[in-house]
């Protein structure tokens, strides 16, 4: 059996979850669901990064301890995978001692390699993104992300030598070309190791919330190093035996492009020294704009997903989430955005089309699916062509382009309705087959949106299914199933309550 491993990247909980934080994680459950639709072995890792300043000042300002607050945190991103729906495997957090021991381990072997060294520095450092930067990299001399003053720190650090994988890193970007997706990205993170790469400091000597470093435990190992190790840790003791052999590489990194360096750069740059197997692809995707600007808890500009959801459903949320913003890109997302794809898409579209031809089946057919046509049917051909674009799309994390495919074919069926008029046909009983095919088509068009549509909107395609007649067993739903003429003729249709009631 094929594997397939995707990540989100893990979270940082020095405050609570938002809709950023969700967009990764149904990114990643899309992706999983997709690829256990093909049969596949599946693994889908999110968690918390729980280390760090930021987390001890969000600790302090409460007057809680470092321990209490991340435990308080933890929950409320527990909660978030649960409420959209996310069917991850494991939920890692890098205070879990396992974790800690992986890390540890990691930082030793290449201590012992020699790929690690002890120097005195100074740099301007960013407390929220944990991360140095020269000046050339600031904007107007502030965090080119945040947007805050830096501190200038200066301390004794352990280095990485970063520097002597320049050419390794540049031969694997040149090897594959798809490595980092989209292309733009492949392209910035090429250029950041053409610029020429410098040594980076991995720990930290005036911070005690974190990882002791193991041959120096008066500092503790650099957060960022910390929180990369995640993707290898979690497959170490997520299940009873370790699943690094049967999992690694990675097949997907899903992250925002604000940690593209960490990612693209000094994370194979580690694995390469230690001996790991580089991860297949990195999906670096753009950011959700309110405002005109990006999203994040430091400007304040945020959208609550729990309060989205609460009013409009989990389904609806993950739509919009993939409708609206291209995924790879950035795109400004709104209420008023939202209510708009609800209503014309998930209302009109889609919601209306499994009504109409539930209603018609019941009204015309005794509520009972039809015989197929005799003579084949026009959709055969392209649904096979529509199966073939999801699996491709997919395959490379095209979310969007992939739904797009998906709603054109919704589209189409519910233009067959205007045209072919059942409730003419109807009418006129020489044209009885003609109206049975017709309604044939629809469930059967119904039937493979359902297939296709699952890893987006997973609870309503189950609906559909059940409404067509088909029991919620996931085989049902395997992408295989997803094939022209493979529904069952005679199944009841049941009526129900609007998927998606319209929105004053």
């Amino acid at each position: 059996m094929d594997k397939f491993y995707v990540t989100t990247p893990i979270y940082y909980v020095n405050d609570v979850p938002h809709i950023g934080h969700a967009y990764t994680t149904i990114a990643a459950d899309i992706l999983a669901r997709h690829h256990r639709q093909l049969g596949e072995d599946v693994f889908f890792l999110t968690g918390t990064d729980e280390h760090g300043n930021p987390a001890a000042r969000a600790a302090e300002r409460r007057g809680v301890t470092p321990e209490q607050h991340v435990d308080e945190m933890v929950v409320k991103f527990r909660e978030l995978a649960a409420a959209v729906d996310a069917t991850n495997d494991f939920f890692i957090r890098t205070t879990d001692s396992q974790h800690v021991e992986v890390v540890q381990e990691f930082i030793q072997k290449l201590h012992d390699r020699g790929d690690i060294y002890l120097k005195s520095y100074s740099g301007l450092y960013c407390g929220s993104c944990e991360a140095f930067y020269s000046e050339k990299d600031l904007v107007e001399g502030k965090c080119p992300d945040h947007g805050i003053e830096l501190e200038l720190v200066e301390e004794e650090n352990y280095f990485f030598r970063l520097s002597d994988y320049q050419d390794r890193l540049l031969d694997h970007f040149e090897a594959h070309p798809d490595f980092v997706i989209p292309a733009t990205r492949q392209n910035e993170a090429r250029s950041f190791i053409t610029q020429g790469l410098e040594d980076i400091s991995i720990s930290r000597a005036a911070l005690e919330w974190g990882i002791p470093v193991p041959w120096d435990p008066g500092q503790v190992v650099y957060v960022w190093v910390d929180a990369l190790l995640n993707y290898l840790s979690g497959l170490r003791y997520a299940r009873e035996e370790d699943q690094t052999a049967r999992f690694w590489p990675a097949d997907f990194h899903l992250m925002a492009k604000d940690i593209l360096k960490f990612h693209a750069v000094i994370w194979p740059a580690l694995l390469m020294a230690a001996g790991y197997e580089l991860p297949r692809h990195l999906f670096v995707h753009g950011y959700l704009l309110m405002g005109g600007q990006k999203m994040s808890k430091t400007r304040g500009n945020v959208l609550d997903p729990f309060a989205v959801m609460d009013q409009y459903g989990v389904d609806a949320f993950r739509f919009y989430c993939f409708r609206e913003v291209t995924f790879g890109q950035d795109g400004v997302v709104s209420l008023e955005g939202f209510e708009s794809r609800y209503n014309s898409e998930l209302a009109n579209d889609l919601g209306n089309l499994v009504s109409r031809t539930v209603a018609m089946v019941g009204k015309y057919c005794d509520s009972s699916v039809p015989p197929p046509p005799r003579d084949g049917s026009s959709f055969t051909r392209s649904v096979d062509k529509l199966r073939e674009t999801v699996v491709t799309s997919l395959g490379k994390a095209d979310i969007t382009g992939c739904l797009e495919s998906v709603w054109q074919f919704v589209r189409r069926l519910n233009k067959h309705v205007e045209q072919s008029a059942p409730w003419v046909l109807a009418k006129e009983p020489e044209r009885r087959e003609e109206l049975e095919t017709v309604l044939y088509e629809l469930v059967e068009g119904l039937r493979i949106c359902a297939i296709l549509l699952h890893p987006f909107i997973p609870a309503t395609t189950v609906e559909i299914m059940r409404r067509l007649g088909y029991p919620p067993a996931f085989e049902e739903l395997m992408i295989e199933k997803a094939r022209w003429g493979r529904g069952a003729p005679g199944s009841p249709v049941v009526a129900g309550d609007p998927l998606f009631p319209r929105l004053d």
